[in-house]
C-alpha cells in the first residue's frame, strides 16, 4: 500500500531494476519471449502494447541503461524479434511489428526509473484511491524504503510534500513533457554517442527496405 507521506530520510537502498508494470494476456506471452531477448543486445524491455492500429500492431517499447535507443538499435531489434514471434505465433492473423523508444515523456516501469529521473515531473495513476485521490503530480525525489518517492502539491495548492507510493499500487507512471526534460533527454543521449529523437521507432517494412538495402537476405 502506499504510505502517504513520505519519511524525511529514506533508507539508502539500491533501486530494483525489474519492471513491477506487467503486461497481461497475449502481451504478456510476447513480453515473456521479447525481454530474454532484448537483455542478450544489451537493452531493457520497457513495455508490450497490441493495437489495432494499421489493422494490428504489436509494439514493443524498449531502452536501455544510462541512454536510450535510436533507429539503428530498433532495426537490430527487430531482426531478432520478427523470427521469434513468427515461430511462436502469439497473435492469430497478420500484424506489424513496431519497435520504438518509449519517447522523451516516457512511462516509468522500474523503481531505478524513479531513481534516473529524480528531479523532473512526473504524473502516478494509482489502483485505487489514497487520501481521495488516485491521480498525483509532482516532481520525483527518488525511490526509497520500497516506495517511489514524490513531491507534490495538493490540489487546495497548500504546501507541498514528499509522497512515498507504493509499486504494487501504482498503475502508471510518466515523465511530465517539459522544456527541462526535453534538454536533459538530448544531453543525455549526445553523451551516450546516441543520434535519436523523440519517439524513434522502427517496423517491419523499414527493415525489409534496409535489408534490401544492405543485400541482406529474408526477414
Amino acid at each position: 500500500m502506499a504510505s502517504g507521506p513520505a519519511s524525511e530520510n529514506p533508507k539508502a537502498e539500491a533501486a530494483p531494476t525489474d519492471r513491477f508494470i506487467r503486461e497481461a494476456g497475449v502481451a504478456a506471452e510476447i513480453a515473456a519471449l521479447a525481454e530474454p531477448v532484448l537483455n542478450d543486445m544489451g537493452f531493457r524491455l520497457v513495455r508490450v502494447v497490441i493495437s489495432k492500429r494499421e489493422g494490428g500492431t504489436v509494439q514493443i517499447m524498449a531502452d536501455k541503461a544510462g541512454g536510450t535507443i535510436n533507429v539503428d538499435d530498433c532495426a537490430a531489434i527487430s531482426r531478432r524479434l520478427s523470427p521469434l514471434l513468427d515461430a511462436h505465433d502469439p497473435i492469430e492473423g497478420r500484424y506489424f511489428l513496431e519497435v520504438s523508444s518509449p519517447g522523451i515523456d516516457r512511462i516509468l516501469v522500474r523503481a531505478s526509473d524513479f531513481e534516473d529521473w529524480a528531479g523532473f515531473e512526473a504524473k502516478i495513476e494509482l489502483k485505487e484511491p489514497l487520501e481521495g485521490r488516485r491521480r498525483f503530480r509532482g516532481v520525483l525525489e527518488g525511490y526509497g524504503n520500497g516506495e517511489a518517492r514524490l513531491r507534490v502539491t495538493s490540489e487546495e495548492g497548500s504546501k507541498a510534500q514528499t509522497m512515498g507510493f507504493s509499486l504494487a499500487l501504482i498503475e502508471e507512471a510518466r515523465l511530465v513533457l517539459t522544456d527541462e526534460l526535453i534538454r536533459a533527454s538530448l544531453s543525455r543521449a549526445k553523451t551516450s554517442g546516441q543520434k535519436w529523437s523523440e519517439g524513434s521507432e522502427i517496423t517491419e517494412q523499414d527493415i525489409k527496405d534496409s535489408e534490401l538495402n544492405d543485400g541482406a537476405g529474408g526477414h
